[in-house]
């Protein structure tokens, strides 16, 4: 990874000591490597003979393997003036979520990540979508105001992304037709209710995935 500038400091009319920087950004999506240490907020990762620092979520660490073992990691680059930073995750859900998060106004990488060390995706997506600022207060950090915030920003930018696991209400199928439904256009929020109504209706779909697709697609006429 390389971020670095090039110029001409002797460019006509510019200063020798004014550079005009054009800015080569590698960013690290995915990495995967021997863990050579961790602990609940840090790993590090030996991929091609450089050891990474990357910093992680608690439920991260908890789906770790033991050090030594080999690892794999969706990872953010969070680049500034100053700094470098990577931050890792199990899941490629929690990783969407930190993104989101920090677009929130007053929320840095740091403390989007004490979020994800204290609600599941699952819940805090349920709690922002539900407008539930309580959940959200009780994670350090996070008081009324940005508790507030967070629900303002983010409330109608998570419909593509689920609020329970598929298979605990629409059996094994339901991840499959799930994903169907989306590529054919419907709105995530909307496939999924109508994923779930369908199993409710009919229990015995839900063990194929034909037949919950198409009580499914009937539900959303």
């Amino acid at each position: 990874m390389r971020i670095g500038s090039s110029y001409e400091p002797w460019q006509r009319g510019a200063s020798r000591f004014a550079p005009c920087p054009s800015y080569n950004r590698q960013m690290i999506a995915h990495l995967r490597g021997r863990i050579l240490s961790r602990q609940p907020n840090q790993v590090i990762v030996e991929a091609g003979g450089v050891g990474y620092d990357v910093a992680i979520s608690v439920p991260t660490f908890s789906a770790l393997p033991a050090e030594g073992a080999e690892a794999a990691l969706f990872i953010h680059t969070h680049v500034r003036e100053d700094m470098i930073a990577l931050f890792g995750f199990a899941e490629m859900a929690e990783k969407r979520l930190f993104e989101k998060l920090l677009a929130v106004s007053g929320i840095g990488p740091k403390l989007a990540l004490t979020v994800l060390s204290g609600l599941s995706p699952e819940r805090l997506v349920a709690a922002i979508r539900g407008h539930d600022h309580a959940t959200l207060t009780r994670i350090p950090g996070i008081g009324k105001k940005t508790a507030e915030r967070v629900v303002l920003e983010l409330k109608d930018k998570l419909e593509d992304m689920a609020t329970a696991p598929m298979a605990a209400t629409t059996g094994p199928a339901g991840e499959d037709v799930l994903s169907a439904m989306v590529n054919l256009g419907y709105p995530r929020a909307a496939a999924l209710k109508a994923i779930e109504a369908a199993a409710e209706r009919t229990p015995e779909a839900a063990s194929s995935f034909e037949l919950l697709f198409r009580a499914a697609m009937a539900a959303m006429r």
